[in-house]
C-alpha cells in the first residue's frame, strides 16, 4: 500500500477561524487505497511548507504529497514557488490535466499556478484550495497514480 501525506495550506484553518474543508474530500478521493501517514495544516507559508515537504521525502515517509490552497494569484499564495523550489523535477502533464477538466466549468481554472513534480521518490501534487475543486481534480489524477507512483519505486511496470 503506497504512503501518502495531506497538506493544506491557508492562514485562516491554520489559525481556527475558518474550518478546513479539503482534508475530508482528500481522504475520501484517495479511498482505502493509501496509508495516510501524514495530515497537516499550514499557514500560507512558503518556508513551513518547504521544511514539511523536505522532510517527508528525504525520509521516504511518503511516496505521494497531496497540498490543497494556495495556488492562486494572490500575495499569500506561494504554494507552486515553494514546491519548484525542493524538486527533482517537474511532472507538467498532471498540473496540466487538472486545468484542462477544471476549465471546462470554471472559466478561472485558468489562474491556478499548481504544479506536480518529484523529489527523490515521492511525487508531489498541488491542488486547489476549494473542496469542489480539490475533489475534481482527484477524479481526474487518482487513475493514474498507481502507475506514477510505480515508476518512481523502480516497480517493473507494463506500459503496454
Amino acid at each position: 500500500m503506497h504512503k501518502a501525506a495531506l497538506i493544506v495550506l491557508s492562514d485562516r484553518a491554520a489559525h481556527g477561524s475558518r474550518a478546513d474543508a479539503c482534508m475530508p474530500v482528500m481522504r475520501e478521493r484517495l479511498g482505502g487505497a493509501y496509508e495516510i501517514v501524514r495530515e497537516i495544516v499550514l499557514p500560507d507559508d512558503a518556508g513551513a511548507l518547504q521544511a514539511e515537504l523536505i522532510d517527508l521525502c528525504d525520509t521516504g515517509a511518503a511516496s505521494l504529497i497531496l497540498t490543497s490552497g494556495g495556488t492562486g494569484l494572490g500575495p499569500r499564495d506561494r504554494t507552486p514557488q515553494a514546491t519548484a523550489a525542493i524538486l527533482d523535477y517537474e511532472v507538467p502533464g498532471i498540473a496540466e490535466a487538472i486545468r484542462a477538466v477544471s476549465l471546462a466549468s470554471v472559466k478561472t481554472a485558468m489562474l491556478s499556478r499548481a504544479i506536480a513534480g518529484v523529489r527523490h521518490r515521492t511525487l508531489i501534487v498541488n491542488l486547489p484550495g476549494s473542496p469542489k475543486a480539490a475533489g475534481e481534480s482527484l477524479d481526474v489524477i487518482v487513475p493514474v497514480l498507481p502507475h506514477a507512483l510505480e515508476l518512481l519505486a523502480g516497480d517493473p511496470v507494463d506500459h503496454g
